[in-house]
């Protein structure tokens, strides 16, 4: 009885542990109670409170799992377990705010219930219901000094919810500290939920946007249902609908996982359109973003993956290499440097490593290269434990506050320190033990066994954690000792040697144990014999117990640039207030025809006048181009580059998907093409569907973010397919031609009668709301001409097909793409004024193409057909001149052959009001070339858009320079790095790596 009041009285002396075990659960205890203290002190540590604020010999006191203490030179209160830290450093627990804990993967046959009719969708998953994670993760988390982490579900586009959790070991009720705080969204599928749309990048955009507004439109119909009585049918039952009810409100994050810069672009503009609140678990290339950012209040949550180094061991493999993946591995290890130089907030996560064991190593490398260590620790601590929402009780070592702590040995930003524990909740969970000895200095040892040495000198120097050495025998060199390490449990050393200087044929693995000055153990032979010896100390190791973190890579000033690659810009081109460019022949592609000894004036990026004889404005640009040719901005009317994908055939029909969701600047060909003149471009949606996305019109203005790219106020055209492309998937209707028309005819009859039924609904407003469906939306544009069609096909009678369902439904087809028998079907272009984009001279190369003529574009010009060239391809787009002047070899004028690729390509994609000629209020898109346009052997030597000089000759020769000294300097820094043991400013050498249809 005197045992059971002493244990009582000591529970309570501890703060009420086992009271307060009772008092806040639900789970009743069975059989004793558990009776461990609560009850700690930390006592003799360096102490960081926060980032930027450290306590010298300091105690913290804990109590229940709360620090009830903390300061300098406390004594530990009576009672309490002290823990000696003399020596260690203890940080604030990390808090990691996107942690992939495991526990979503899928079901065997599927999600079952009324989930969501696109696999993909799985927003109604929960972290908090569904919270059975992987301990072998939480623990390896944990062990990096994480003691709080949003878990974060990774299975689909939609993923479901994430719920801060601590990571101990306690049971999963007690582990939720904020359940289902965020949605969390990605743009990568998972093949294992199955589904086959969306399969491309713009495919996602669409079905995103799509179940956004499904989230919006289920709440109100719910609402309908319920305000009616439920007098009427419900509205279908989705469990990832009504869990996305929140968050399509703005009342709850949406923490949208990138993959690069352009993705988190995308991101950012999905949230504001739909005024989503949203985070963003960055990529590691937000230094490509900086300007963007900055200001931006939205969290941002950055992994430390940097890139392997490139292979550059030799000439050929170095010129393999592009710049900007040498770029990406000299700055990708700058980025949260970058990011706090620039104010912009941000939280460290260890997610997106290939290996943990890459944290810490990658952390202390962003250090060396820039990230002061307090900015470290806040991107580790307060900022993240601020964007959860758990900043009153975590992020900081201070009373009342969560007691996760990290205790290490050495400095974990600046030193190869080891964390040696990590308190999670007033717990303390083991994770390394220091070293029982060491072993470091130079030993004499001997053995006395055959087959070995008589003598030896055994080196061992380095850090702990890090142990190098040689043994030396008596009048040979020194051999390297590989797999160095010491068993902390044992205080052993092991290591293995090449047993080549004992005449043994193999490797000599050895093992021994240090005890004061003597060193002693045993030998194991290739023989298959083991040897014994021992030794004795003969001079002291000088060197620091912990290696500090060097990263020898040498410091280069890499200008930014975008895009981070090959003749990327450090800014746009300034844009004169007035250009003259005197003494041209000026091709105008307009009604003054060619003129030669003409003056082109260009004043705020617009065309003012070309004649002869002109004044310069003060202040002018002025461009003496004697000698030389001015035309029109060059157009291709149809390509499939500058985009992330081509091709979305989840679905037959997709008028929905939009290209311009995905136009990238990561794309080297819009510079090529701007140094072949060309300065719009109408990027299409592939073949693979009758009625595919929408399409989107660029100007190559290098230099700039995606949506800078595109033409604003363009008209819209949609992409449609003929032939054999769209029906040669076998898994999905339609499989031939005449399937082909019939679902084009079926969705626009589809299309009809969902417009009945809102025009029904918006008059009498009762039963539930329809939702805003938009694919029925886009083919409702299709039919009502504001959408128009340009339609890839080949042969006459499919063409003449596809006239007959403008006959039955009245939209408008305005282009016909490829067209290779369109000569067939002039006159009957020439009747439905549906121009005609064709190649020069391409035909044969598959069966529909088979009755092709290099004719075809002067019979359909000779005919009134308003006639255009395309390219399909990107190499050919960068010299559409060439394509013009291959026509004059059937005839065809050189005025007339210019015009193919300006005038009437503007006029085929209904863009003529704005370019296509140098004609007064258009805008200043303009080439100047060294000769003829129509000649292979000429060159562009300035090319102009909206006024602005985006390449040049002379400018193309100063980037080439740059190129070639970036490259140089970058593969010098490879070398340097690759010839440290430093992890450098990626890592280990790289690994070797290695377009629609027509």
């Amino acid at each position: 009885m005197k045992v059971v009041r002493s244990l009582l009285s000591l529970a309570v002396m501890a703060g009420g542990t086992l009271q307060a075990q009772q008092a806040t659960r639900t789970e009743p205890i069975a059989g004793l109670r558990a009776n461990a203290t609560g009850f700690h002190a930390l006592v003799g540590a360096r102490v960081v409170t926060a980032p930027g604020q450290v306590l010298d010999n300091a105690t913290i006191v804990i109590r229940n799992g709360v620090v009830a203490a903390v300061g300098a030179g406390m004594a530990p209160p009576a009672g309490a377990r002290v823990w000696e830290l003399k020596g260690l450093t203890v940080y604030p627990g990390f808090v990691d705010a996107h942690a992939d804990l495991g526990g979503d993967t899928p079901p065997q046959g599927g999600d079952v219930g009324p989930t969501h009719w696109n696999p993909q969708v799985r927003a109604w998953f929960s972290t908090t219901a569904n919270l059975k994670d992987d301990t072998t993760r939480r623990t390896a988390l944990r062990s990096l000094g994480f003691g709080a982490a949003l878990a974060v579900p990774r299975q689909g586009l939609f993923r479901g919810t994430a719920s801060v959790v601590h990571l101990g070991d306690a049971g999963v009720r007690e582990r939720v500290l904020r359940p289902d705080l965020a949605q969390s969204i990605g743009f990568s599928r998972s093949f294992a939920l199955g589904g086959t749309y969306p399969n491309s990048s713009m495919g996602t955009i669409a079905l995103m946007k799509q179940t956004l507004l499904d989230a919006e439109w289920y709440g109100r119909a719910w609402g309908a249902y319920e305000t009616s009585g439920r007098s009427i049918l419900p509205p279908e039952t989705s469990e990832a609908l009504a869990a996305l009810g929140k968050a399509v409100k703005g009342q709850q994050p949406v923490v949208f996982q990138t993959n690069n810069e352009e993705e988190y672009l995308r991101a950012f503009k999905l949230a504001s359109e739909y005024k989503l609140t949203p985070w963003f678990r960055g990529s590691g290339q937000e230094y490509r973003l900086v300007d963007v950012l900055k200001g931006r209040p939205q969290p941002l949550i950055v992994p430390l993956n940097f890139p392997d180094a490139p292979n550059v061991a030799n000439p050929e493999a170095a010129s393999n290499v592009s710049l900007a993946d040498l770029r990406h591995w000299y700055l990708a290890p700058t980025n949260p440097a970058q990011l706090a130089a620039n104010a912009i907030p941000f939280a460290i996560t260890a997610d997106g490593l290939s290996s943990l064991n890459q944290f810490f190593p990658n952390l202390r490398v962003a250090v060396a290269r820039g990230l002061t260590p307090d900015k470290a620790l806040a991107a580790l601590t307060t900022v993240p434990a601020g964007f959860l929402g758990i900043e009153k009780t975590h992020g900081t070592i201070s009373v009342g506050k969560v007691a996760n702590l990290v205790v290490s040995e050495g400095d974990l930003f600046t030193e190869e320190g080891a964390i040696r524990d990590v308190w999670v909740q007033g717990t303390r969970y083991g994770v390394t033990r220091a070293p029982q000895v060491d072993p470091r200095g130079t030993w004499t040892i001997a053995s006395e066994d055959q087959g070995t040495f008589r003598s030896a000198t055994l080196r061992l120097e380095g850090p702990l954690n890090r142990i190098r050495g040689t043994i030396e025998m008596p009048s040979r060199r020194p051999v390297n000792l590989t797999g160095v390490r010491i068993i902390a449990e044992t205080g052993r050393l092991e290591a293995t040697f090449n047993g080549e200087q004992l005449g043994l044929e193999g490797a000599v693995l050895l093992s021994g144990s240090v005890r004061g000055e003597e060193f002693f153990g045993w030998m194991s032979l290739p023989t298959g014999t083991d040897a014994n010896y021992k030794g004795t100390r003969t001079e002291a190791y000088q060197g620091p117990a912990r290696g500090a973190v060097a990263v020898k890579v040498p410091k280069i000033d890499l200008p930014f640039i975008r895009p981070s690659m090959e003749y990327g810009r450090s800014a746009p081109p300034a844009q004169p207030a007035a250009v003259l460019v005197r003494n041209a022949t000026v091709w105008t592609s307009g009604p003054q025809g060619k003129l030669e000894n003409a003056d082109l004036l260009v004043q705020a990026g617009k065309v003012v006048r070309v004649g002869t004889g002109l004044t310069a404005p003060a202040g002018a640009t002025v461009i003496d181009a004697t000698g030389k040719h001015v035309t029109p901005g060059l157009i291709d009317p149809h390509t499939h580059g500058g985009v992330t994908d081509i091709n979305e055939s989840g679905f037959a029909i997709v008028p929905e998907v939009q290209m311009g969701d995905v136009v990238t600047h990561n794309n080297i060909w819009f510079y090529r093409q701007l140094a072949g003149g060309l300065t719009t471009t109408m990027i299409k949606h592939g073949s693979a569907n009758p009625i595919g996305g929408e399409n989107v019109f660029v100007k190559t203005r290098w230099g700039s973010l995606p949506d800078e790219y595109k033409i604003q106020g363009a008209p819209r055209t949609v992409k449609f397919a003929l032939g054999e492309n769209p029906k040669r998937n076998p898994n999905r209707y339609p499989n031939t031609r005449m399937g082909v028309q019939e679902i084009i005819r079926d969705h626009f009859m589809a299309a009809r009668d969902y417009e009945k039924e809102w025009k029904s609904w918006e008059k009498t407003k009762t039963g539930l709301p329809p939702r805003k469906d938009l694919r029925m939306e886009a083919l409702l544009d299709i039919l009502n001409r504001k959408l128009l069609v340009s339609s890839h096909g080949y042969r006459a009678d499919e063409f003449l097909a596809l006239m007959r369902l403008t006959e039955e439904f009245g939209f408008k087809v305005q282009t016909l793409q490829h067209g290779v028998e369109a000569y067939k079907i002039a006159d009957e272009l020439k009747k439905s004024g549906v121009a005609a984009v064709v190649w020069s001279d391409w035909g044969a190369f598959k069966m529909e193409a088979y009755d092709a003529t290099s004719y075809n574009a002067r019979l359909l010009l000779e005919a009134g057909v308003v006639t255009s060239l395309h390219s399909d391809d990107n190499e050919i787009s960068t010299r559409m001149n060439w394509e013009a002047g291959k026509l004059l070899r059937s005839g065809v004028s050189e005025v007339d052959a210019l015009h193919t690729v300006t005038i009437n390509a503007a006029k085929a994609v209904a863009i003529d009001g704005r370019i296509g000629s140098l004609e007064p209020g258009k805008d200043a898109d303009f080439v100047i070339w060294n000769g003829n346009p129509l000649s292979q052997f000429t060159k562009a030597e300035q090319t102009w858009v909206d006024g602005r000089k985006y390449f040049s000759l002379d400018e193309d020769k100063v980037l080439r320079d740059e190129v070639a000294k970036q490259r140089a300097q970058l593969v010098q820094a490879v070398i340097a790095a690759s010839a440290t043991e430093a992890p450098a400013a990626g890592g280990a050498p790289a690994r070797g790596r290695g377009q629609g249809g027509r």
